[in-house]
C-alpha cells in the first residue's frame, strides 16, 4: 500500500470529523462556486463543477447549499467573492514537505494563517518552488470496496488510462494522469461502479517514512492548516507502515 493511500484512509476518516464540525462543507461549497465561475454553472459542459457537485452530495451538502453555490458561482445570483488559489509550500516536522493549497478572498489573511500553523506545529514555511518540484498532478478517485471487487476496478479503468489502483482500507485509490481523470470518472459511471470522488491533487514522488510520533505530529500540524477557513487542500510526502497507523487509530 503506497504511502499516498494510507494518507488517503486517514483524509477519509478525518472528512467525516470535519463535516461534524461543517468546516468540510463550507470548503466544498466554495470549491463549486470557483469550478462554476471558471467554467460555467452547467456541469454537463464542465467536468470540474460536475466532479465538485458530486462529492458534496457524496458529502450529505444539503441541495440548496449546492445549487445556490454554482448561481453565485456562474453570476445568476449575487453574492459571489472573488477567489484566488494560492499555493504554499513548507516543511512540516521531521523534514516532510507540505504543499498548501488555498481558496481565499484575502491573500494577506490566508498567508498570515498559513504561517502560524507551520509557525506553531514545529513546521516552516519555503520559498516557492523549494517543495512543490516534489510532487506531480494526478488525478485520484476514491471507489468504495462495497460492491466491487479490485479486479473489477482495474478492468474497467485501464483502458481508460488510469496507471494503477491502490488498496486505501475501505476504499480502492484509483491514480491517474490529471489530463485522464474525467475518462476513468466516466469509465467507472459506465460500468455503473460507485465512486466517492474524483479530483487532481497533488501527487508525492516518493515518500519519507515516519514512527508514530512523527505521524503524529505530522498530522498535527494537517489539523492546524485544514484549520484555517482559506485552506482548501493539504498534500505531504509522509509515508507509515501500517503498525503505526493502526496505533494513531487507538489513540
Amino acid at each position: 500500500m503506497s504511502g499516498h493511500s494510507k494518507w488517503a484512509t486517514t483524509k477519509h476518516k478525518k472528512a467525516v470529523i470535519d463535516a461534524k464540525r461543517g468546516k468540510l462543507f463550507a470548503k466544498l461549497i466554495k470549491n463549486i462556486e470557483v469550478a462554476a465561475r471558471t467554467g460555467g454553472g452547467d456541469p454537463a459542459g464542465n467536468p470540474t463543477l460536475f466532479d465538485a457537485i458530486q462529492k458534496a452530495k457524496k458529502t450529505s451538502v444539503p441541495n440548496d447549499n449546492i445549487d445556490r453555490a454554482v448561481k453565485r458561482g456562474s453570476g445568476a445570483e449575487a453574492g459571489g467573492a472573488d477567489y484566488q488559489t494560492i499555493l504554499y509550500e513548507g516543511y512540516g516536522p521531521g523534514g516532510v514537505a507540505f504543499l498548501v493549497e488555498c481558496l481565499t478572498d484575502n491573500r494577506n489573511r490566508a498567508a498570515a494563517d498559513v504561517r502560524v500553523a507551520f509557525t506553531r506545529s514545529g513546521g516552516q514555511m519555503a520559498d516557492p518552488g523549494s517543495v512543490a518540484y516534489l510532487f506531480s498532478r494526478k488525478g485520484v478517485v476514491m471507489v468504495p470496496k462495497e460492491g466491487t471487487t479490485e479486479d473489477d476496478v482495474m478492468l474497467t479503468v485501464l483502458e481508460a488510462g488510469a496507471e494503477e489502483v491502490n488498496d486505501a482500507g475501505d476504499q480502492f485509490e484509483v491514480l491517474s494522469e490529471a489530463t485522464d481523470l474525467v475518462a476513468v470518472r466516466t469509465a467507472l459511471q459506465d460500468a455503473g461502479i460507485e465512486y466517492d470522488s474524483a479530483d487532481v491533487v497533488f501527487y508525492p514522488a516518493t515518500q519519507i517514512e515516519v514512527d508514530a510520533e512523527g505521524a503524529r505530529k505530522v498530522l498535527r500540524l494537517v489539523d492546524a492548516l485544514e484549520d484555517s477557513d482559506d485552506v482548501q487542500n493539504v498534500y505531504a510526502n509522509f509515508d507509515a507502515s501500517d503498525e503505526v497507523m493502526a496505533e494513531l487509530e487507538d489513540d
